[in-house]
């Protein structure tokens, strides 16, 4: 038996206490210091001027595993966003999209009270979710009846332009929306201002009759800006409640067809620009719609403020299962919300977008 620091006995030889021990000795039993769960590292207790304690260390930390409550810091939160990062890149959100909006939900939780366990994960989920919600509702009103209506009580027609890349489904696209309006019991025309590519005006009379609706057409080589015109025109003095506008398809980067477009929509100033994209392209179609806006800005038709994209069309939505990310990153990359998705092969397979199942999809 022998007494430590006059205050503890200690038996067996070995001092429990640890008093008068080698760091060697004490490394025994204490490790390294490091952990496999978060790999925490102690902060020290320098005092600041109001003789309070700057950092509260690795003891709060297990306060919280014990079931106690403290603030959150960087250190934290880096661990659990990093996780939540690497999830929606797997669901085909774009990477910077991903980055931002973790540094985002950090910077909000950050100073925070949390407590328990599973405290951290549970507040950067909620805020996650939160921030997804934020993003895909549209801060514009996009309720296409509502407007239809009032388009309706000032006596003239609705118009919606088509616009987008080769080979997207626009026509098709186009068609499932006109089945749509038609089934509101609106008056629809379809204007058929395609000039460029052989067959397109065939294919969309194909579509209007099986529709049972007329298309406003003039042929090929034509100047597309003056047939959506005409077509408006007709359609304002024949009693349509809706014009729906097909154009060619179009790489952003072929600078003629990129400046007849932009001529038409600015010369015909429509309703709604629809911008159509694949969803299964992923990160590819925030490429296209971002480069799309950009050279419809940079050919824009007149003096005014150029027209730009105002909603987004995602085709073949019931193709990629949960991997919906490119609407988070289109939405974020434009500004514009994601208006309808296209979920088959038949005129009746069309949705609006619900942000809270994107949203469940993404995070599960």
């Amino acid at each position: 038996m022998k007494r430590c620091n006059g205050r503890v006995t200690c038996a067996g030889g070995a001092c429990l206490c640890g008093a008068g021990e080698s760091q060697e000795e004490r490394a025994q039993y204490l490790g390294t210091g490091k952990s496999d769960v978060d790999n925490w590292e102690i902060d020290s207790d320098d005092d600041d001027a109001s003789g309070k304690t700057k950092s509260k260390g690795i003891w709060d930390r297990l306060k919280v595993l014990a079931g106690g409550s403290r603030e959150l810091v960087k250190e934290d939160l880096a661990p659990v966003l990093e996780q939540f990062k690497d999830l929606l890149i797997s669901k085909n959100v774009a990477s910077e999209c991903a980055d931002k909006l973790c540094s985002s939900v950090g910077s909000s939780l950050e100073g925070k009270t949390i407590s328990g366990y599973n405290g951290v994960k549970n507040a950067v989920k909620a805020a996650m979710e939160e921030g997804l919600i934020r993003i895909l509702t549209p801060k514009q009103d996009m309720d296409i009846i509502r407007q239809v209506k009032l388009s309706q009580a000032k006596k003239q027609p609705y118009v919606v332009v088509f616009v987008g890349v080769n080979g997207v489904g626009k026509s098709t696209s186009l068609s499932k929306v006109c089945f749509w309006l038609k089934a509101q019991k609106f008056k629809v025309m379809l204007a058929a201002c395609d000039t460029f590519r052989s067959g397109a005006v065939e294919q969309l009379k194909t579509h209007a009759s099986r529709l049972d609706v007329p298309v406003f057409e003039k042929g090929y080589n034509k100047d597309a800006a003056s047939i959506a015109l005409d077509a408006v025109k007709y359609a304002g003095q024949t009693g349509f409640d809706v014009v729906l506008v097909d154009t060619a398809g179009r790489m952003q980067d072929n600078e003629p067809l990129m400046r007849s477009l932009s001529k038409l929509v600015n010369l015909n100033n429509p309703d709604l620009v629809l911008f159509v994209g694949e969803a299964l392209v992923g990160n590819d179609s925030i490429d296209q719609v971002t480069k799309f806006n950009k050279a419809l800005k940079e050919t824009a038709y007149g003096t005014g403020e150029p027209r730009l994209i105002d909603g987004i069309m995602l085709t073949k939505f019931d193709t990629i299962d949960d991997k919906v990310g490119a609407a988070v990153s289109m939405v974020y990359v434009t500004g514009q919300p994601v208006v309808l998705v296209g979920v088959g092969q038949t005129y009746t397979d069309l949705k609006k977008l619900n942000a809270h199942n994107i949203v469940k999809l993404l995070l599960r």
